[in-house]
């Protein structure tokens, strides 16, 4: 099996700069050979913030795999019951949003994982393995071990409990999404203020102690962006969505058919 995820993890983990893209509106694997070919090493789909159903995301995973990228899928707020389902049909990792205690991680990380580390229903045949019949005495410690879980922290609840849940076992990764933790705090988009950066030094500070992996979204003003860096945050960053990055083009282009024509 092409081990996209454990390579994932280790180029992270070797500090060596991964690409994201995030995609929300496009529902064909074109939005894939698009980010492959643009240099991109992951893809996250993102069910949390559009209609998409979960046979599109799973085939947007799939074609994702075929390509060599790592494909997360953002689920839905406590919508453990699809995660089963995503993975079966080809994500190589769960992102669970608005995490904001221990026990809420740790029912993320158990229906990653078949038993006895967690209950995620057995199966066979998964795009991962090539959908060829596995028995599970292969397939489970293969996807267990290839699964990632990344545990999004956007209140200041999730924040003071950082520590605990970066100490859950089948939890590879903590990320702050700052858009959210600042509408929390009651000043939305207002990055620079320190109690951001307060909640990324906690959040990597937990990291390290467990040898966990610190995310850090939401936040795409590099001046802002920039000097959080080296507090412990990881080298994945998320390009943009495509829902944003076509209406960019699109205003593009229609600023330059309407320009006046120069003589």
């Amino acid at each position: 099996m092409p081990d996209h995820s454990s390579g994932f993890l280790d180029r992270l983990r070797s500090g060596e700069l991964s690409l994201q893209l995030s995609i929300r509106s496009s529902r064909t694997t074109d939005i894939v050979h698009i980010a492959h070919s643009t240099g991109h090493h992951s893809i996250m789909v993102d069910l949390e913030h559009s209609t998409m159903s979960t046979d599109a995301a799973a085939n947007l995973c799939a074609a994702a795999g075929s390509l060599g990228l790592t494909a997360f899928v953002r689920v839905p707020e406590r919508e453990y019951g699809m995660i089963g389902r995503l993975l079966d049909g080809g994500a190589h990792g769960v992102i669970a949003p608005r995490i904001e205690t221990a026990e809420e991680a740790r029912t993320v990380a158990r229906a990653c994982r078949f038993a006895p580390r967690g209950q995620r229903s057995q199966t066979n045949m998964v795009p991962q393995l090539g959908m060829r019949p596995t028995p599970a005495k292969e397939l489970n410690p293969a996807l267990d071990a290839t699964t990632i879980v990344q545990i999004l922290l956007e209140t200041p609840a999730g924040v003071a409990n950082a520590d605990a849940i970066a100490a859950i076992d089948g939890v590879d990764m903590l990320a702050l999404g700052a858009n959210d933790f600042t509408a929390e705090l009651g000043i939305p988009g207002q990055y620079g203020d320190p109690r951001v950066k307060e909640a990324v030094t906690a959040l990597a500070a937990a990291c390290r102690r467990h040898g966990k992996l610190m995310v850090l979204g939401g936040i795409g003003d590099r001046a802002i962006l920039d000097p959080l860096l080296p507090l412990g945050v990881c080298a994945l960053r998320i390009t943009g969505t495509d829902t944003a990055l076509l209406f960019s083009a699109a205003k593009l282009a229609a600023d330059r058919a309407s320009a006046p024509i120069a003589v």
